[in-house]
């Protein structure tokens, strides 16, 4: 639970740093813990919780949550790699299951991307615009860093050929467009392996987004973003970690950037999505939702007014332009009682 000031007025800024995204792990853990167990039991009828782990830390954390608050005999994971995945991802994810002690399944779906003509889509896209690319040569799709001044958040191709050489192109909106619907296969194949095994044990599927994730639109509708249950959507990224620490989460894991690994080049989240640290923009975030200046946030986290404003203006950006990932199916009229 977020530590609220009183009135930006009031605070000085020392207690602005201290206090911005402070959080009491110990009664947050039991609070979501007892929401969890509440929820999965009497709400949805279910005996415990599926969760794929990628490694990273938002599916470390919930997995652990889950633990604590089912018992790991009543907690699943399920490592979903695919050709492009980092090796990284599943030893991590290995390494955490052994240190929950949960039983975990490795589903591999290279081959369910494959027959869905996901690489073969996003190759053509690229090679619309890089006519050299070939399927041997890697690639990501990166954006401008906002805090350099970038207006426009305009996704370009970075390729890598079997010698190493980069090259790196301006997308076109198609191309884009084609390169973003292509690789969501990715996220929607692994959510439709977690809900056959939630299926097959009766269990609850767990979400792992974040604050920064959920509130941005960082997630595939009915990919990534379709679970029965988010316990850390509350949470700022500095608190997920803050969480991660006093759950005893693996060094490694807590250590490691945050990655969309999605691509078969290494991408940060930052350069494919928020164009900011997760710390400042947590901190942006915050101080946009509870009426801090633009002058006040910079001079706490070391950036100008101005570029505080760009991080504002982009964080109201992106709520308009995914709102529609929020959206549950429109009705005419409602159905149910």
């Amino acid at each position: 639970m977020t530590t609220m000031l009183t009135s930006p007025t009031t605070t000085s800024a020392a207690a602005f740093t201290r206090r911005l995204l402070y959080l009491d792990a110990t009664v947050e853990v039991a609070r979501i813990c007892e929401w969890m167990r509440t929820t999965v039991a009497l709400t949805l009828k279910r005996k415990g919780v599926v969760l794929g782990l990628s490694g990273g830390i938002d599916s470390s954390v919930v997995a652990a949550l889950a633990v604590k608050a089912f018992g790991p005999s009543r907690v699943f994971g399920i490592m979903m790699p695919e050709k492009d995945s980092s090796d990284d991802s599943a030893a991590l994810a290995e390494l955490l299951a052994e240190s929950l002690g949960i039983e975990t399944v490795l589903e591999n779906i290279t081959p369910m991307l494959d027959g869905a003509g996901c690489y073969r889509r996003r190759d053509e896209a690229i090679k619309s615009v890089i006519p050299e690319f070939t399927p041997e040569w890697k690639s990501k799709l990166v954006l401008p860093p906002l805090l350099a001044g970038a207006r426009f958040n305009l996704s370009s191709v970075v390729v890598e050929s079997p010698t190493g050489e980069r090259t790196q192109a301006r997308l076109t909106l198609a191309a884009y467009q084609t390169i973003v619907a292509a690789t969501n296969f990715k996220q929607r194949c692994r959510k439709m392996m977690e809900y056959y095994h939630a299926d097959r044990l009766k269990y609850a599927v767990g979400g792992t987004p974040n604050r920064l994730e959920y509130d941005q639109g960082f997630f595939v509708k009915q990919g990534d973003g379709a679970a029965d249950i988010k316990p850390i959507a509350h949470l700022y990224k500095t608190q997920v970690y803050q969480l991660a620490e006093h759950l005893g989460v693996p060094q490694l894991i807590c250590s490691r950037p945050p990655t969309t690994d999605t691509f078969s080049l290494p991408q940060s989240q930052e350069e494919f999505f928020y164009s900011v640290p997760y710390d400042k923009l947590d901190c942006c975030l915050f101080g946009l939702n509870n009426g801090y200046s633009t002058e006040e946030v910079a001079a706490e986290i070391g950036l100008t007014a101005e570029q505080v404003q760009f991080v504002y203006n982009d964080i109201v950006s992106k709520r308009r332009a995914t709102d529609y990932l929020h959206r549950p199916p429109e009705l005419i009229e409602e159905v149910l009682p």
